[in-house]
C-alpha cells in the first residue's frame, strides 16, 4: 500500500534536518478526507535496549458498535533493527521505517491514521505523524503524550476542554492541548497530513473511550509495548 519512496533513510543528522525542512512544505493542513470507515492507530516500541524497533498498527472499524467498543479489523506488528539512535527532533527517522513496514503487512487500507507522536507540533513542522502521512499519502493525526515545542495555557478540567498550542515569534498555531479525561494530564494533538486542527480534535474526541488515549493509539500502544500480544477481532 506504499507509494513511491520519498527519500533514502541513510542520512546523517544534518542531512535529515535539511530534509525535514524541505518536506514540511509538502504537508497539507487542510481537510482532504473521504468517507472514514477504518481508522488505524500507530505506535512504536523498542526491544533489546533499543536495538530492535517494534512497530504496531491496529485498524479499527468506524463507527464503533452500540456498546461503544471498536471492532478490530486487522493488526500488524513488525520488528527490525533500529536505524538511528535517539536524537531529539529526528524521531521520525528512527520510527517511521518500521511503521511503513508494518503498513505493508496490512491487507486493508485505512482511511485515517492516528499516530502516537507529533504532527506539525515540531520545531521544523515535521513530526512522526506528518512524515508518515507524506509517505502513505493518507490523512494522519498526531496524538502525543508530551509537548515537544510551543507554549500554551492549561486547558479546562473537563473532558474535551482544550487550549491552543502556539509557537514562534508570530504565534503560529501548531496544535491543541486537549483534556481527554478528567484529572489526567492533557494530550497534545496536531495535524499530521491532509487534516485540519479542528477535524483532528473532533476525531480524537470521537475516539476517546474510558482511558486517556483515543482507542486507536491506545490499542497500538498495547501491542507496541507487548502488553497486548493479540487483540480480539469482533
Amino acid at each position: 500500500m506504499l507509494n513511491a519512496p520519498l527519500h533514502d533513510w541513510s542520512l546523517a543528522p544534518r542531512e535529515a534536518i535539511a530534509l525535514q525542512r524541505r518536506l514540511a512544505g509538502r504537508v497539507e493542513c487542510e481537510d482532504r478526507l473521504g468517507e472514514v470507515r477504518r481508522i488505524a492507530g500507530v505506535d512504536i516500541g523498542f526491544e533489546q535496549q533499543g536495538a530492535i524497533t517494534r512497530a504496531a498498527v491496529v485498524v479499527l472499524a468506524w463507527p464503533p458498535g452500540g456498546t461503544g467498543e471498536f471492532a478490530v479489523v486487522e493488526q500488524v506488528v513488525h520488528r527490525e533493527p533500529t536505524r538511528m539512535p535517539y536524537i531529539p527532533g529526528l524521531l521520525s527517522f528512527r520510527e517511521v521505517p518500521a511503521a511503513l513496514a508494518a503498513f505493508e503487512g496490512l491487507s486493508v487500507r485505512p482511511d485515517l491514521v492516528m499516530v502516537d507522536g507529533q504532527g506539525i507540533a515540531h520545531p521544523r513542522r515535521l513530526g512522526v505523524a506528518s512524515h508518515l502521512g507524506l509517505w502513505l499519502d493518507l490523512p494522519t493525526i498526531g496524538v502525543a503524550k508530551s509537548r515537544l515545542c510551543g507554549r500554551h495555557e492549561e486547558p479546562g478540567p473537563e473532558r474535551g476542554d482544550w487550549t491552543p498550542l502556539m509557537d514562534g515569534p508570530d504565534d503560529e498555531l501548531i496544535g491543541a492541548v486537549l483534556r481527554s479525561r478528567v484529572g489526567v494530564k492533557p494530550l497534545f494533538v496536531s495535524p499530521g497530513h491532509r487534516v485540519s486542527l479542528g477535524i483532528s480534535l473532533r476525531w480524537v474526541v470521537s475516539c476517546l473511550g474510558r482511558t486517556k488515549l483515543p482507542e486507536p493509539t491506545r490499542l497500538a500502544d498495547r501491542l507496541a509495548s507487548r502488553r497486548g500480544q493479540t487483540l480480539k477481532k469482533n
